[in-house]
């Protein structure tokens, strides 16, 4: 095992550790879509690092360590954000899809510009462990990138919903996953 790998297990299993264990502190709500759903997605994204693994194991497309470098440092980035934003949004975090009791709108930090933070993190992680694996891997990030733009979606037309004006006027300040791009 190349110690790239072993570096992205490890921090992804400490990433899905502090994930799950964090999820205990946020407020009350209902799950709407796929948001009861948590330990199906770990085991998604598991199965996703395994796939990645294994494919790049098997084909001798592996990234020469330029390019195993660069989906480190992408991978710790994302990763990074994610947990700065996870951190930042405190309680109000929920599964993707999900309606807290009492929410709040956070609009500092990573939301200042970004509306979806978590995500972002959690794609260019994903990218960065495709980057540093095997380069197959990334026909799987625009699926499970599928799934959060399609959840993003979701969260938005709920919080619309529920600020009104405020998520309006925040929605044209900021990008939905990209600053200043998307």
């Amino acid at each position: 095992m190349r110690v790239v790998d072993l570096v992205l297990a490890i921090v992804w299993l400490a990433f899905w550790a502090f994930w799950l264990i964090a999820a205990f502190t946020a407020k009350s709500g209902r799950s709407g879509g796929w948001g009861g759903l948590v330990g199906v997605r770990v085991l998604i994204f598991a199965g996703f690092y395994l796939v990645v693994r294994n494919v790049g194991l098997r084909h001798s497309v592996r990234p020469g360590p330029v390019e195993a470098g660069i989906g480190l440092a992408l991978f710790l980035l994302g990763l990074a954000l994610a947990v700065w934003a996870r951190l930042y949004i405190g309680r109000n975090w929920g599964t993707p899809m999900s309606q807290k009791n009492d929410p709040e709108l956070v609009t500092t930090g990573p939301y200042h510009r970004i509306r979806h933070p978590i995500y972002s993190g959690l794609i260019l992680a994903l990218i960065g462990t495709a980057l540093a694996t095997t380069l197959y891997a990334l026909i799987a990030v625009p699926i499970l990138g599928g799934f959060f733009i399609y959840s993003a979606t979701r969260e938005e037309a709920y919080l619309t919903e529920q600020f009104q004006d405020t998520y309006r006027a925040y929605k044209h300040s900021t990008k939905m996953l990209i600053p200043f791009v998307l």
